[in-house]
Parts: C-alpha cells; sequence; structure tokens
C-alpha cells in the first residue's frame, strides 16, 4: 500500500499545477509555494503551472528564486490570462461641471487607466510645450527661467512636476519654490552636466487647478480623492478604472530553466526619488516590470506587456542564454527591452551575454520617460537583436554599448539584423537614431535591417549613428531612407567598415562623419547614395583618414556632384571613389519604398549585391 501510495503521489506530481480564479489555486503566489512544495517531496520534473482565462491582480510581485527553477509558467490553450500591477478604482460620484470624483483614502498613483486606455495626468498646457527664456540652467539646484506667468507661485511645495526635455535626455521634478518677479521656479534636484539646450521645452503635470480637459485625472491627496474629466461618448458609472500599486510584476534573482507562454502582463506604476531625477540617457536609472538578475536560460515567449510605467522587460546583472521572442510590447512608460547594465563587472560570473531578442513587435513607448529606447543593450556581449518591429517611440530604436570613448567596453560580439525600425524620434528629442552604437564593439555587425522615417526635435536623426568611440564593427546590406538629418553618421571611431548599403531620401545629408582623428574611421564601399534634396556629405570631411571607393552616387535633382566642397573630379583626384560613379541606380520605385534594382543597374556593375528585404521583421513559425 505505501509502494502505490508513493507511486501514485509521484505520477500526479508530473501534472500542471493549475491556477484559476475559482479554482483551488487562485493565486500567482500560491502556485509558486505549491511547486516547492512539490520539489520538497522529490516529485520528478517537468513542472508546468497552467493558468486559465482571467484577470490576476497582485498584492505583491511574484518573486522567483534559485527553488524556482525548472518550470513553465503558461496561459492554458486559447484562453486569456492578465497579470495586472492594478486595483479598480471605483465609488465614482457627479461633480462640478464634468468632474467626476472618486474616494481613494491615502493611496497615490501616477498613472490611471480607464476601459483599456491611458489618461492623461493633468498636463500644462494641455498641447504643445512651454520655452525655457534662454538656455537652460546648470546650477544646483535646476532654475527654471520661465516666461510670464507660465508658471504660478502657487504650485510651489506642491505635487507639482517639471518635466523639461534637454536634447537626448529630460529632467522631471517637483517646484520647490517660485520668485514670480525674477521668472524663476527652483526644482528640486541638480542637473547632469550632459542637461543643456537653449529656450528648451517643457511641460508641467498635476499643478492644482490644471484639470481642465477632457481626457485628465488628477489627485487631491488632501482630500483623499481622484478626479476625471471623462472623454466625449464616456459613460463613467460603466467604465472600468484601474490604477498602478506595484511597479514590478516580476522579479527573478538566480533562477535557471524557467519559461512564460502566453501570458499577459500590465498596469505597473513609475517611480522616482522624492527630489526627481535627470536623465543621463537612454532613460538608464528607469526600472522593468519583468526584472532578471544573474537568471540563465529563460524564455519569454508570446507574452504581451502592455500600460506599464517603466521598461517592460529587463535581464540584467549576471543573466545570460535568455530568449525574448514573439512578443508585443506596446503602450510602456519607458522603452521595451533592457539587456546588460550600465556597470562593467569583472567577474564572469556577473556578466551578460548571449542573450536573444527576436521576432517582437515593439511600440508606442517613452510615453512617461521619452528618451527611453526600444531595445537598450549596455555592457552585454553576443546578444542577438534579429527580426523586431520598432516603430513610435521618442528616442532611439536600438541602442548597444555603455563606452563613451575608446575604453574599456564588455559590449563586443552583438548581432543586429532584420529588423524593421521606423517612425522613431518623432520630433520630440535630438541626437538619436534607429541603431545606436557607443564604445569598441569587435565583432558587432549590423545587417539587413530597413530603417526609415527617423525625425528628430532640432539635430540628430540619423539612420545607423556610430557615436563615439565606436570601433570594429561591420554595417553591411541595410537600407535606411528618410532620415531628418543622415542615413550614416559616425561621430568618431575606427576602422569600421560601411559597405553593401542603400542610403536615401535623407533631408538635410545622406552621409556625416564628424571627428577627425589620426586613424581610419572607417572604410564606405559598394554603397547607393540616393537623394533629392540637402547635400551628400555633412559635418567633417577634412583629412584623409577614411577610405570610399565603388560607390554608387545619384542626385535626382541633377547637376554637378559636389562632396565636402568639391567637384566630383576633385574628389577623385583627392583619393576618394576613385572606382565610384554618379549614375542613376535604377531603382523598381524607390520613392514608394521598393529598392529592387532593374536590369542593367550600374551598382551591379560596381560589385553591389542586391539586398532583400523578405525576412525583415517578425517572421512567421
Amino acid at each position: 500500500m505505501i509502494l502505490l501510495l508513493l507511486l501514485a503521489s509521484v505520477l500526479w506530481s508530473a501534472e500542471p499545477v493549475i491556477v484559476s480564479t475559482t479554482g483551488e489555486v487562485q493565486t500567482l503566489h500560491a502556485a509558486r509555494d505549491r511547486v516547492r512544495e512539490l520539489k520538497r517531496t522529490g516529485a520528478p520534473a517537468p513542472y508546468t503551472v497552467r493558468i486559465h482565462a482571467g484577470r490576476y491582480f497582485l498584492n505583491e510581485s511574484l518573486r522567483l528564486t534559485a527553488e524556482d527553477s525548472n518550470v513553465t509558467w503558461e496561459a492554458a490553450p486559447g484562453e486569456r490570462v492578465l497579470i495586472s500591477g492594478a486595483t479598480p478604482v471605483t465609488g465614482w460620484k457627479k461633480g462640478a461641471a464634468s468632474l467626476w470624483t472618486a474616494p481613494i483614502g491615502d493611496r497615490t498613483f501616477r498613472q490611471l487607466f480607464v476601459s483599456g486606455r491611458r489618461a492623461q495626468r493633468a498636463r500644462t498646457p494641455n498641447f504643445g510645450f512651454y520655452r525655457i527664456d534662454g538656455p537652460s540652467s546648470q546650477d544646483k539646484p535646476f532654475q527654471l527661467k520661465f516666461r510670464g506667468g507660465d508658471i504660478r507661485k502657487s504650485w510651489a511645495g506642491t505635487d507639482t512636476e517639471a518635466i523639461v526635455l534637454l536634447a537626448w535626455a529630460d529632467i522631471r521634478m517637483p517646484i520647490v519654490t517660485v520668485d514670480d518677479t525674477a521668472h524663476i521656479a527652483t526644482l528640486t534636484g541638480d542637473p547632469r552636466p550632459s542637461n543643456k539646450e537653449r529656450d528648451a521645452r517643457y511641460f508641467l503635470e498635476n499643478a492644482p487647478g490644471s484639470l481642465d480637459a477632457a481626457g485628465e485625472w488628477q489627485i487631491d491627496r488632501a482630500a483623499g480623492t481622484v478626479s476625471y474629466w471623462p472623454l466625449a461618448g464616456e459613460n463613467v458609472p460603466t467604465e472600468e478604472f484601474l490604477a498602478p500599486r506595484l511597479a514590478q510584476l516580476v522579479l527573478l534573482d538566480s533562477v535557471r530553466n524557467v519559461a512564460f507562454k502566453g501570458l499577459d502582463f500590465a498596469h505597473t506604476e513609475w517611480t522616482m526619488p522624492p527630489n526627481g531625477y535627470a536623465d543621463t540617457q537612454a532613460a538608464s536609472a528607469v526600472g522593468a516590470a519583468f526584472d532578471a538578475v544573474a537568471s540563465e536560460n529563460i524564455s519569454i515567449e508570446k507574452c504581451q506587456f502592455r500600460h506599464l510605467g517603466n521598461y517592460a522587460i529587463w535581464f540584467g546583472r549576471g543573466s545570460k542564454n535568455n530568449r525574448i521572442l514573439r512578443n508585443e510590447i506596446y503602450d510602456i512608460g519607458a522603452g521595451g527591452i533592457r539587456i546588460g547594465e550600465t556597470t562593467q563587472r569583472p567577474s564572469e560570473a556577473d556578466r551578460n551575454f548571449n542573450n536573444e531578442i527576436a521576432h517582437n513587435h515593439i511600440h508606442h513607448l517613452g510615453l512617461v520617460f521619452p528618451p527611453a529606447v526600444g531595445v537598450f543593450v549596455a555592457q552585454s556581449s553576443r546578444n542577438r537583436i534579429a527580426h523586431n518591429d520598432i516603430h513610435d517611440l521618442f528616442y532611439t530604436a536600438i541602442s548597444v554599448g555603455w563606452t563613451w570613448g575608446y575604453g574599456p567596453n564588455q559590449s563586443k560580439e552583438n548581432i543586429v539584423e532584420f529588423n524593421h525600425l521606423h517612425h522613431i524620434g518623432m520630433e520630440m528629442l535630438s541626437d538619436m537614431g534607429g541603431i545606436y552604437t557607443l564604445g569598441m564593439q569587435p565583432g558587432t555587425v549590423i545587417r539587413n535591417n530597413l530603417i526609415h522615417d527617423i525625425a528628430s526635435f532640432t539635430y540628430g536623426g540619423w539612420g545607423i549613428y556610430p557615436d563615439e568611440g565606436s570601433s570594429h564593427m561591420l554595417i553591411e546590406n541595410n537600407v535606411v531612407y528618410r532620415c531628418a538629418s543622415s542615413g550614416f553618421h559616425q561621430h568618431y571611431g575606427m576602422q569600421n567598415t560601411v559597405r553593401n548599403n542603400i542610403f536615401a531620401f535623407n533631408r538635410d545629408y545622406q552621409l556625416m562623419r564628424t571627428r577627425v582623428e589620426p586613424h581610419l574611421s572607417f572604410t564606405m564601399e559598394r554603397n547607393i547614395i540616393l537623394f533629392d534634396r540637402g547635400r551628400l556629405l555633412g559635418s567633417n570631411w577634412t583629412g584623409d583618414q577614411f577610405r570610399m571607393d565603388y560607390n554608387l552616387y545619384y542626385d535626382m535633382r541633377g547637376g554637378d556632384l559636389r562632396l565636402a566642397g568639391k567637384s566630383w573630379q576633385e574628389w577623385q583626384a583627392s583619393g576618394q571613389d576613385v572606382h565610384s560613379r554618379n549614375a542613376d541606380p535604377l531603382f523598381v520605385n524607390a520613392a514608394g519604398g521598393d529598392f529592387r534594382l532593374r536590369e542593367g543597374s550600374p551598382a551591379l556593375e560596381l560589385g553591389f549585391k542586391p539586398i532583400d528585404l523578405s525576412r525583415v521583421g517578425p517572421q512567421l513559425e
């Protein structure tokens, strides 16, 4: 009898732990604990947590540690599972004019979702921006010099927050004091040395009395209430209001061999220190809803991440051999996916490498932190970022590297390929690109990407942007068009190879190079450059520490081709583009985005290899 009971126990343990809103196990935490119990009894793997349809509102983050390894967390076949960090807001009553009010007690939150839509926290001005008067402050704390009556003295010391856009970064800080004679608002914190821009744009959130437009909401902490002005057609008593209370949904620490399949993650809060924050770049100080450290062989597949306050996913210190595949990530306060960290780790065990981010749809990001990135790789090597569709965000789509200049860099041998990156920047920030790199990265390859419609606020809307120290990289077979500043810009670096790319219809310039250095900057060969506006070469092309040949150039406006102030003949006489040509590449329909070459194209005679775009973006299984 004992043997039979033991055998029955072992057989039963291989069955999934079932989670249901009406079943025996009703929470994710209970499912985690049930699996732990099974492991302690010696029940063999595999372990599966199968979650039935429903909405699971977490009271606390789901924390998994080493004992939670070797488990699959999955939605039951054909069923929709929502894992939420929010709680409902109820008890709405009609107030004055168009406002409705609900009690929240001592709760506070910075986001509100109304029937699946992100509602606007009370904003001033409702549309557009105010402007700082003159250069932005480098005072400590930040001194915001405002114009006219844009900021009121009564807003000092309240929950009013100033959000300032400064080139590629932003500042978000409460207001401490307001001198309405000198027109200076003192904020709570210090700017970064790089936080500089003249006549910078800014707006305010949560200022008293600023709830003045449909779709806005605001908390009155003294009264313990939240107020909302409904949009046309909304019926407040029948709408669902969800307010996040958790900044993180899932936390992994030292976990191995865990899979998450077919789950929806939503409704996390964004947070900041009491004194606010000043961004360095890429919203690098912002956390994520799904956060993993020292974790290996984790897979996130066919999940959805939406309505989040920070980044969606972050595999940080010591995480390796992980896969983020076929997910949709959208309506995010910060960015999509973070890999690695800004700190370099001396120990191999603490380093991040060998992760795959592929076939994801990542869009509508940066809704709280505009400088956030679609896929952000820092101090991490041998990752593959492939077949993703990334669009509608305010800064860079893919960023790789985190060392400025020629110092030590743990980012190398990364592959960025077959991604579709488009409608990036949205004229919100400057100094950004479709693909951005930093530091020496031997073995890094950027290939077969389709990049277009990059629009910066002022300068720096680039397609492929090797920034400070970017070196020893191969950039090939990319199609880049309709960028505000240029299709390619190398600030400074060494010995990069740029070959067999198409750069077309970029607004200001087609190619840019900034810094002259004593070493070879790059070799550029067998590229096609087609344009109908602006200039061919921009910024600084003095010296001869670059090599250009076998390229095909064509200015559709006709006339003499000029390169860096030289005629075509003078340019060739200087030793550049000796075998290159100035001729129509004969695209099938370049204006319509069809960059296939017709028979007889002179590019083929120069050795250009046709670029197949059929595999760009997420692919069917």
